[in-house]
């Protein structure tokens, strides 16, 4: 069996009725190393739908942005317990933020306003807590097709490249991935020489991933069910489609809305999360041309895994069902990178982020 190092795992989640939430908030659990068990030693139970979450340097503090609400909040994290103590929470200066990470300095927070189509800056104190906004930059263009889901600009996550020189800000309703720099002094945003990448009409992207050796980008997107491998050039920040394949198997004729991306430490696959098939599916990356083949999809055993994560070895990836309110864990083969329930489950309500970190 597959060794686990001993770790903590924080689970964001929905709480509101307006999204059919049965969460109860921010959860803290620990994980036995030998067993592989859950057991709870925290909830959050006042913060209203805490979803995507990040850890600040070092690990000293997590963050949390409030699904539908224009806030973001700053907990002290003890390494020891791994319990968390509020300290203090700052507008977004937007609606719904959806998405967090910290810029190459570690003094600054950036947040991506879903509903509100802009990214902003906030500075963060040497104790962890939050500044006001510092920057704010709206995402331009014109909306896909879907008339519905792209009524305007829907950017759905703010990610760095491996070397945190460049922000790519995946939007899914303009269509669009587009490049940021932020200034590691002041915290200010700037458009990239080339400010952003088209994508197909309609495919909507959601996240994106990078190679950890190799200058390739991968691309989950949400409303056509698709994966797409883009060149990446380093020096310049920009992305060249190479090629899109389907997130799904080719007899899967259903409706179905892909969320979640993850890529292998050894660069030798990618994982994709299905809402409807409700699958992981994996994908064998060619070395040499960055091309995706697909492997196998594994059931979630529950509908709407709106994200997954893999443990810190990598052994055990945890796929959260939102619609169900489950969390199921998977055993991974690092060689072939298949994926195999184990049968645990972890019942977990409207859950939509885990984050873990070392105890």
């Amino acid at each position: 069996m597959p060794t686990r190092r001993p770790c903590f795992a924080y689970v964001g989640s929905r709480t509101s009725r307006e999204r059919n939430g049965h969460g109860k908030g921010l959860t803290v659990a620990r994980i036995d190393p030998r067993t592989g068990d859950w057991t709870e030693i925290q909830v959050l139970d006042d913060l209203v739908n805490p979803s995507f979450l990040c850890l600040g340097p070092e690990g000293k503090c997590l963050y949390t942005v409030h699904g539908d609400s224009s806030e973001v909040s700053a907990f002290r994290r003890d390494p020891e317990t791994g319990r968390l103590t509020f300290l203090n929470r700052q507008s977004t200066k937007g609606k719904n933020p959806v998405h967090l990470s910290f810029d190459a300095s570690k003094s600054f927070l950036v947040v991506a306003n879903y509903a509100t189509g802009s990214v902003v800056t906030l500075p963060v104190a040497s104790d962890g807590t939050l500044g006001e906004v510092l920057d704010l930059i709206e995402l331009p263009g014109e909306p896909g097709p879907h008339k519905i889901e792209q009524k305007g600009s829907h950017p759905h996550e703010v990610m760095f490249d491996p070397g945190r020189r460049f922000l790519f800000v995946p939007d899914k309703g303009l269509d669009r991935i587009f490049v940021l720099t932020v200034d590691p002094a002041f915290g200010k945003l700037a458009f990239n020489a080339t400010p952003s990448i088209q994508t197909r009409e309609g495919a909507g992207p959601r996240h994106i991933v990078f190679h950890p050796t190799q200058p390739f980008a991968y691309v989950v997107n949400e409303l056509d069910s698709t994966v797409a491998t883009y060149a990446w050039d380093r020096e310049r920040g920009e992305l060249h489609p190479i090629e899109v394949v389907p997130a799904t198997p080719s007899e899967f004729v259903g409706n179905n809305r892909s969320a979640e991306i993850a890529i292998s430490a050894s660069g030798q696959h990618v994982y994709v999360s299905n809402r409807g098939h409700d699958s992981i599916g994996l994908f064998a990356i060619d070395s040499s041309s960055g091309r995706l083949s697909p492997v196998a999809w594994t059931s979630t055993d529950g509908r709407g895994p709106r994200f997954f994560a893999s443990d810190l070895s990598e052994d055990h990836f945890y796929a959260a069902n939102e619609l169900t309110d489950s969390i199921v864990e998977l055993r991974r083969t690092r060689a072939s990178g298949m994926l195999v329930q184990t049968g645990r489950v972890i019942e977990s309500g409207t859950p939509v982020c885990i984050l873990f970190a070392p105890a």
